[in-house]
């Protein structure tokens, strides 16, 4: 049996980067087929993890200057570059929706890879026409096509739909992952975690097989 990894996702996401750029190697060694939903991380919060938009008007300053650190020691290891962007949080929303073109073009990885490294390696604002545009280009993806799907209405729905999804199903953030539908894991830092399931279920169906 090939083990799916559901992989809810939104590319204004840092620690979603991280987790983005592991995910294909742990892939690959687990079997595992990925299924990427994109996602609008605000509309979570807004329904379910409000506290966020707290936390980030009065951060704590010990805590901060850690968090800093870490996803900086983070990046390190991962080999990508994570700046601060000047326009944070950014609209993402026409990002995310060209995010559910790229996966009906076949194109989903080399799309959220170049949104990604435009916002969070060349700092630029992802909510801008122009570069969405460069991001195309770099995806292999045609432009003209990619801003009239994203102006379409199925895909607007299903980029909700999605989001909602999520919630429903217990999620609050970003990246959020599933194994075997039920099984839930957040956050970068619990990819060994997911990898450890995903061995356990290709186990359990090689057992069963038997």
């Amino acid at each position: 049996m090939t083990p799916t990894l559901e992989v809810f996702f939104d590319c204004s996401s840092p620690w979603t980067y991280l987790a983005f750029s592991r995910l294909p190697a742990l892939a690959a060694r687990t079997g595992a087929r990925i299924d990427w939903r994109p996602i609008l991380v605000g509309g979570v919060f807004n329904a379910v993890n409000q506290g966020v938009y707290e936390a980030r008007a009065n951060p704590n300053p010990v805590k901060a200057r850690y968090a800093a650190k870490d996803l900086q020691d983070w990046a390190r290891y991962c080999g990508i570059r994570i700046g601060l962007p000047p326009v944070f949080p950014v609209r993402a929303v026409e990002a995310m929706r060209g995010a559910i073109h790229a996966l009906d073009e076949g194109r989903l990885e080399p799309y959220a890879a170049a949104v990604f490294a435009a916002y969070w390696g060349a700092l630029r604002d992802i909510s801008r026409p122009e570069v969405l545009r460069d991001v195309c280009a770099e995806a292999g993806l045609e432009p003209e096509a990619f801003f009239a799907a994203i102006a379409r209405p199925d895909v607007k729905d299903r980029l909700r739909a999605n989001t909602e999804e999520l919630i429903a199903r217990g999620g609050f953030g970003s990246p959020t992952l599933f194994v075997g539908g039920t099984d839930m894991y957040f956050g970068n830092d619990r990819l060994p975690l997911v990898e450890a399931a995903l061995a356990r279920a290709v186990a359990a169906s090689e057992a069963e097989a038997r």
